[in-house]
């Protein structure tokens, strides 16, 4: 993995931190019906330690204590993250 991508299994973000994670194989579906999708690899996540611990799964599912949350509108539970890292600085706003 390219330098400044931290593993899950070395490390994982504050609870509630926003980070670009890596999932491996994120296939979604583009826009239409045509049924066309794409490799989204890098997703911005925010991280909920512990989610499962604190709210327990009603469907039974055994999972990782841990919850990626999508942005906006998305409610996927992406399971699937291996690496993350920070959020890059803003840009200056001189430039």
């Amino acid at each position: 993995m390219a330098d400044g991508w931290i593993p899950c299994a070395q490390r994982l973000p504050a609870d509630g931190q926003r980070v670009l994670a890596w999932l491996p194989k994120n296939t979604v579906y583009l826009p239409g019906k045509t049924g066309a999708t794409e490799e989204r690899n890098i997703v911005i996540l925010r991280f909920a330690q512990d989610f499962f611990v604190k709210n327990p799964s009603r469907t039974g599912k055994a999972t990782s204590p841990h919850f990626w949350t999508g942005e906006g509108t998305s409610n996927h539970f992406f399971e699937e993250v291996s690496h993350w890292r920070g959020l890059p600085e803003v840009p200056d706003s001189d430039e």
